[in-house]
């Protein structure tokens, strides 16, 4: 099993969502930053790392909002989802193929890995338009 630690970066009122890139696990989709915890890595210390890596933010980690378990035909992964702001940066697409800001209420209208979805519809009640 891959662990998975990702940021819900709340921002000025729009939640950050990033596009996998090409010739990758789930290429094109919508997701929220972040990537696999290491071996000995806090997953708190993952979702730092990956953004900084991936998007050249830097990020302060609050608390979990939501664990979800999804198994895809090649393997099952435990994604851990943090409530995050945004400390620095603007961002790059070092590791994204491409980024949004957007309400956090139309997560679901994205095209998300199917790991997504719950977070999706708890994003849509908690932040209705």
């Amino acid at each position: 099993m891959v662990v998975v630690s990702a940021a819900v970066i709340l921002h000025e009122g729009r939640v950050l969502m990033t596009q996998r890139p090409a010739k990758t696990h789930l290429a094109g989709k919508w997701e929220f930053p972040g990537g696999k915890v290491e071996k000995g890595e806090d997953p708190k210390d993952t979702v730092v790392r990956e953004c900084l890596e991936e998007c050249g933010i830097r990020i302060a980690v609050d608390d979990i909002l939501e664990v979800t378990f999804h198994s895809y035909p090649e393997k099952d992964v435990l994604l851990l989802f943090w409530e995050c702001a945004l400390v620095e940066g603007e961002v790059q697409h070092l590791g994204v193929a491409d980024h949004q800001w957007i309400h956090p209420s139309a997560v679901s209208e994205l095209d998300l890995p199917p790991a997504d979805a719950p977070l999706a519809a708890k994003l849509a009640a908690r932040f209705p338009r």
